[in-house]
């Protein structure tokens, strides 16, 4: 929301000169280095990206050289869920940087995904632990990430038609 210079006059106050000139600068300034923390923010996401798709390459070959197809897979799907995660910050980090609008909702929805990773993967630590392993099946905790599943799931259900609602709106008006 911008002040006019009616609006300044109207309550009676008038902005000093010097330290609008400097507020602006100093705006300014801020936003590029923001920008530059985006730029940073990205490369890491990519670079973070192609590490784990370089560990998913690398855990199908051991998979298939050892035999252990089962335990492979299920080792490969908890790492496709971080590729997962990932792929929501790059989009969210495109959606900021063409838009300047931040979802909440992308964090929202990395909680979903790692309570989901974490729900497939305890189970195969499990089955695949040596037999003189201190692991141990834990109901209590498991029911504790379903229960923690079920309340993000609950928040995305109530934050997402927040989000969308505005879009909703511009499409009946639009008639789309």
């Amino acid at each position: 929301m911008t002040e006019t210079r009616k609006d300044r006059q109207l309550e009676g106050k008038e902005r000093d000169p010097v330290k609008t000139t400097f507020d602006d600068w100093l705006v300014r300034q801020l936003r590029r280095f923001n920008h530059v923390l985006h730029l940073l923010l990205a490369v890491a996401l990519v670079l973070a990206s192609a590490m784990v798709v370089w560990q998913f390459a690398t855990e199908v070959v051991e998979a298939v050289d050892t035999g252990h197809l089962a335990r492979g897979f299920l080792h490969a799907m908890g790492t496709l869920f971080i590729v997962w995660i990932l792929s929501a910050l790059i989009s969210a980090e495109i959606n900021f940087v063409q838009t300047g609008v931040f979802n909440a909702l992308v964090f929202v929805e990395v909680a979903m995904i790692t309570l989901l990773r974490q729900l497939i993967i305890e189970p195969v630590q499990m089955a695949t632990a040596s037999p003189d392993s201190q692991l141990q099946f834990n109901p209590l905790h498991y029911a504790l990430l379903l229960a923690a599943l079920l309340i993000v799931g609950l928040l995305h259900r109530l934050v997402r038609p927040a989000q969308n609602e505005p879009q909703q709106k511009k499409g009946a008006a639009t008639g789309n």
